[in-house]
């Protein structure tokens, strides 16, 4: 390790030592903030694999899907916080800085704090909100929005849940970890390089958008979803925080979003497939200039495998593969773009989770399609793997730090085989990332 990177590690350590202490002193008992784990009085790892989130157990989706509202009995106020910090190397230095007020490699950063209201408002509503501080795009913006409304009815002799939400992002409201909006990797680097080609379902509508619609879930074993998303106009996203607004694309219309999925317990083994979907029509730049708009249609499908015979040591898989075609009926003519072009996105991911402390994670992931100058400087195809070691020390029953003082430490490794068409220069993008993640 060079001078410089050791330097630059020491600064980030110290800062994230200093942050860790700042948390903790400014969470004492007597103002600690309750998370969902205070409302239900269930430790961390009754929801989350491996003790700390996204990543969820059958718990956690039940308690997901019936509206964030099941607690303890007691009372409660939702409110919850979050830190993340890190420290990221690149294989090759990023000409001009890896953003706007950072080095060429080698940066600590404060990525994130966020502040939840999450949890139980009344009876059968409940939230998940998020607020965010984006340390390296240096913006307060509003984040993840899911509110809920939830009911319980009988279909056929046989229970069926219903549920109403009002969210911001499609795919955040999935209880499966094989979607978007979930999926592994659960925290990535914003200052390493990323590919050039993505799905529109992949992210492409986060925090962009307002959406509400319906779900059920038949016996415990069909699910079904339809949300109806409006993009957000650029006055609204600006006041919003969400970056960037200039030049950023806008979308025209209303956007449907569907899901439908079915899972069942094999014994110990737990296995859900389901497909997903979403069709927008895009303005790039974000004006109408000609009359027309592109109009991309994703098609998804998605399957979950957990090991539950032993809460304490989980094995999880998920596989996602996303099609998409879009008609390029303005990029076609105001950038010279093919008239059609498609992606298709594939991702392959598992974990084994050790007495909820230490979890090992691994994933193959792969976009292919259209060669287009236009939009992606020729071929969009990008290929490689992320590997990832957690540790957990809390978020059990017998953890020596309180239920409301959840610390995560990983070390992820990210390598190309190909990045934006090219396997010559790809693993120049490799990344290393250290990060610590903490909720309270």
């Amino acid at each position: 390790m060079s001078s410089s990177m050791k330097q630059s590690a020491a600064r980030a350590l110290a800062a994230i030592g200093c942050l860790a202490a700042l948390v903790v002193e400014s969470t004492r008992p007597a103002d600690a903030v309750p998370s969902f784990a205070r409302q239900t009085g269930q430790p961390c790892a009754t929801c989350h694999v491996g003790a700390f989130g996204p990543q969820l157990t059958t718990y956690g989706r039940q308690f997901k899907m019936n509206g964030y509202v099941w607690n303890d009995g007691g009372s409660h106020v939702p409110l919850a916080g979050m830190l993340q910090a890190s420290l990221t190397h690149t294989s090759a230095d990023q000409p001009g800085g890896a953003a706007p007020g950072f080095g060429a490699n080698d940066n600590p950063a404060i990525d994130q704090t966020s502040l939840f209201v999450a949890g139980q408002i009344y009876d059968s509503l409940g939230s998940f909100v998020q607020i965010t501080y984006d340390g390296i795009a240096k913006q307060l913006h509003w984040d993840n929005l899911d509110v809920r409304y939830v009911q319980s009815r009988k279909l056929f002799d046989k229970p069926l849940l219903l549920g109403a939400t009002v969210n911001n992002n499609p795919t955040i409201t999935d209880p499966w970890n094989s979607t978007p909006g979930w999926g592994f990797p659960f925290a990535a680097s914003g200052l390493a390089p990323s590919p050039a080609a993505a799905t529109i379902a992949d992210g492409g509508l986060s925090q962009a958008v307002l959406g509400t619609g319906g779900y059920a879930l038949w016996n415990d074993l069909v699910y079904g979803e339809v949300d109806l998303y409006k993009g957000l106009g650029r006055d609204v996203r600006n006041a919003l925080g969400v970056v960037p607004v200039s030049g950023s694309n806008s979308f025209d219309g209303v956007m449907p979003y569907w899901r439908i999925a079915v899972q069942h317990d094999f014994g110990n083994h737990y296995f859900e497939l389901g497909t997903f979907g979403l069709d927008t029509n895009v303005f790039i730049g974000g004006t109408d200039t000609i009359g027309r708009a592109d109009h991309l249609t994703d098609v998804a499908l998605d399957a979950t495998y957990n090991y539950t015979g032993d809460p304490d040591n989980i094995l999880t898989g998920y596989i996602t593969y996303i099609h998409e075609n879009q008609d390029l009926n303005e990029s076609s003519i105001l950038l010279g773009s093919n008239a059609k072009d498609n992606l298709d996105t594939f991702r392959i991911n598992g974990s084994c989770s050790f007495q909820n402390t230490y979890t090992l994670s691994g994933q193959y992931f792969q976009t292919t399609g259209t060669s287009d100058v236009a939009l992606y400087g020729g071929s969009p195809n990008s290929s490689g793997w992320t590997w990832e070691a957690a540790y957990v020390p809390s978020g059990k029953k017998d953890s020596w730090f309180p239920t409301w003082f959840n610390p995560r430490l990983s070390l992820q490794y990210t390598l190309y085989d190909q990045f934006d068409g090219s396997s010559a220069r790809a693993s120049d993008n490799n990344t290393l990332f250290l990060l610590l993640w903490i909720a309270g």
